[in-house]
């Protein structure tokens, strides 16, 4: 069994309004053999939005399966895939966001559930309450404006979409959107952020190509015992033990694969390919 003899001729439905089969089609396409097409009038907002408006039900990967789900519902298919991100301090280094994005992939004809995920400090996430037309082209350039859009909001929390102006990559939209917002704002300053939606946002589109990278490199990782697809990293043990001496660092020693079908568990000793820590990261030898 291989991703060539499961997956080759059948086709996936990706659920997603933002365009973001540009970057994923191609790849699973060319890998598996499928062919990706996206559903008409699929509304993704329902499954919560970037500005706020709409509550995300459940956590990331949670969002991205109900996405799938809604869309294999919708026309009928038994291979689907949906992506969802997220932005957040990173976990080591608080000061620094973060884009999370995931990829999952269903297959419901052989009850497979695989997802990519990439986390990656190349992001322009960024927002600024202004006053005037000065600071807003101020932080537009900041953020590279206009390949990546804009919002123009009246709160940090809009009730709806009346409150929101989206997808801004003009001067002259922009221009528009904040004369608009300051007009109707009763402290005299709008709420600017980027466009964080994947088809405004390039930065963040190269990240959903990089989660669909590694979906692909975990379809491609089969199981030593039944090979099925998706053999991949469900535990990291730490315990790299320091260079000078030997104690063990909070770095991992050694990862657990799991395949989903028959439950087949391995080991892998050393995966980042180093059997030794820094001693920069040892609490003994630098606390």
């Amino acid at each position: 069994m291989n991703s060539q003899t499961l997956f080759k001729d059948r086709i996936a439905v990706l659920g997603t309004m933002h365009q973001k089969e540009r970057v994923i089609a191609p790849l699973l396409e060319k890998e598996l053999g499928i062919k990706v097409t996206v559903p008409e009038n699929f509304n993704t907002d329902k499954f919560g939005s970037f500005t706020r408006e709409i509550d995300r039900p459940g956590s990331q990967i949670e969002a991205a399966r109900l996405k799938v789900q809604q869309a294999l519902l919708l026309t009928g298919e038994n291979l689907g895939i949906a992506s969802e991100g997220s932005f957040a301090p990173h976990p080591s280094l608080p000061c620094i966001s973060t884009n999370r994005e995931v990829v999952i992939f269903l297959d419901r004809k052989n009850n497979l559930e695989i997802v990519g995920e990439e986390l990656s400090l190349s992001s322009n996430h960024n927002h600024l309450k202004v006053s005037n037309l000065e600071q807003a082209f101020d932080f537009a350039e900041k953020i590279g404006f206009p390949e990546h859009g804009l919002c123009v909001m009246l709160s940090d929390y809009p009730k709806d979409n009346s409150e929101i102006i989206k997808g801004i990559t003009t001067e002259e939209a922009l221009t528009e959107a904040i004369n608009e917002g300051l007009s109707k704002s009763p402290t005299g300053k709008v709420h600017l952020e980027t466009d964080m939606r994947a088809m405004y946002n390039p930065t963040r589109m190269k990240n959903i190509e990089k989660a669909t990278l590694n979906l692909i490199e975990k379809i491609n990782s089969v199981c030593p015992n039944c090979s099925t697809p998706g053999f991949s990293i469900v535990q990291r043990i730490p315990g790299l033990p320091c260079e000078w001496c030997g104690t063990p660092t909070t770095l991992t020693r050694s990862v657990v694969y799991k395949c989903q079908k028959c439950g087949c568990r391995k080991e892998e000793l050393f995966p980042d390919g180093k059997q030794f820590a820094d001693p920069s990261q040892c609490l003994y030898c630098n606390p």
